[in-house]
């Protein structure tokens, strides 16, 4: 037991939160169906000076972080925690062979795909994890 408590309290905190920052946005966006719609295909904004589109998300997630699609070694501590890896992983599987088969379209032709519920569903459940590992570590 005396273990336990020693990892969770090392886990904290992540390395980099101003970058783990820009990775919950991407899954959050990745996770509202609702949002997307009207965001990225009627670009209904929530206030003049915002913008969003699906390939700021894939930036994120596969540019701007090495996140998916699998996070990389080190990851953990640094940009995640541990019970977030396994799950951003399921994420990447799907969506990563979904980016390679589509390539540069519009953002509709990715949501119209048969695929997509499924990234919506995958990147709901990694939301839910990062959002409750915020609220309990405090980002």
């Amino acid at each position: 037991m005396d273990h336990v408590e020693v990892l969770e309290s090392a886990m904290k905190e992540v390395r980099f939160p101003g970058i783990r920052t820009q990775i919950v946005s991407a899954i959050v966006s990745l996770s509202d169906r609702a949002y997307q719609e009207r965001v990225w295909i009627r670009h209904e904004l929530p206030r003049p000076d915002y913008y969003d589109e699906f390939d700021l998300a894939v930036h994120s997630l596969f540019d701007d972080s090495p996140i998916l699609p699998s996070p990389a070694p080190g990851c953990v501590g640094e940009l995640i925690y541990a019970d977030e890896e396994v799950p951003l992983a399921q994420l990447g599987e799907i969506l990563g062979p979904l980016i390679d088969e589509l390539g540069d379209v519009p953002d509709a032709e990715y949501l119209n795909s048969a695929q997509w519920p499924e990234v919506v569903r995958r990147a709901k459940a990694v939301r839910e994890i990062m959002e409750r590992n915020d609220e309990v570590f405090g980002h």
